[in-house]
């Protein structure tokens, strides 16, 4: 089905669609990372309590703990990883409606081309020329809002990206300084036979330290650089929305824009639904 699905997409939004799939088996992987990671994690703390020692088992069982939230972090990136894919969908969705529009100009050309060899003088071909003129025009204003939307979303779709990569490094890091702290209380001190280690005195500051991390945690706040955008300066026709002074000339063109986003947000919607019954 994967396979059908991609040869039946459009020619211009077929390098996105692949793209697409391939974030959605990029987003599985992290899924599935965090599952073992957490897995890992509490296998850990089972570790340490079965080896006896009082030192090995609190240390752990408080690793497990920090491990197991660096796998949650796992899960998180995912979920925003979706929300990116979610907006390159809206690319792809543009892309498949551009498209009709452009094979319509390309038929009526052609077609134009073989009665003017096979029959020059056929009235028809003034008929297809002023049709041509029109889908000309209709292709003028897709390619333009296909230019826009593509801009638009590439920028927000990788500032939700590269944003949500920085979170989860950020907040791994936060994790793994405080589990690296647990460490130190671990006593490696070289014992011969007969010898007794000290008594474990740590517990206490093993705790602390999971307080600690649970705090710089929720504390954390995002620190980006700020992408800016001109999102705002677009309409719903997907054109620049008109000056209040537009002349005569600019209405006309922006409700040309309006008529042919008409058909092409009724494509968008067909492949969103297909969307949705089976994701890309």
């Amino acid at each position: 089905m994967t396979t059908l699905r991609g040869l039946q997409q459009p020619e211009l939004s077929k390098k996105l669609y692949k793209i697409i799939k391939a974030e959605n088996n990029v987003i599985g992987a992290y899924e599935s990372a965090g599952r073992e990671r957490i897995s890992v994690a509490s296998q850990l703390s089972d570790w340490g309590e079965a080896t006896g020692d009082e030192n090995l088992s609190d240390v752990s069982d408080k690793l497990g703990v920090l491990l197991s939230e660096i796998g949650e972090q796992e899960d998180i990136f995912a979920q925003n990883l979706e929300d990116y894919r979610g907006v390159l969908k809206q690319i792809r969705n543009t892309e498949s409606a551009v498209q009709p529009v452009r094979d319509q100009r390309t038929k009526i050309a052609d077609e134009i081309q073989k009665l003017k060899y096979k029959d020059p003088t056929n009235t028809k071909i003034v008929t297809l020329e002023q049709e041509l003129v029109r889908a000309e025009a209709q292709s003028l204003v897709a390619d333009a809002q296909l230019s826009n939307v593509t801009r638009q979303k590439m920028k927000e779709a990788f500032d939700l990206n590269l944003a949500a990569t920085i979170e989860r490094a950020e907040k791994q890091i936060i994790l793994a300084q405080h589990a690296r702290r647990l460490l130190n209380l671990i006593d490696d001190t070289p014992m011969v036979p007969g010898d007794t280690r000290k008594a474990y005195e740590h517990s206490t500051t093993s705790r602390e330290i999971l307080n600690e991390a649970e705090s710089d945690l929720r504390a954390w706040e995002p620190s980006v650089v700020p992408v800016e955008s001109n999102a705002a300066d677009m309409g719903s026709n997907l054109m620049p929305k008109p000056e209040a002074t537009a002349s005569d000339a600019d209405a006309a063109v922006a409700s040309g824009a309006a008529q042919a986003h008409s058909s092409q947000e009724a494509i968008s919607n067909d492949a969103d639904e297909a969307s949705t019954i089976a994701t890309s």
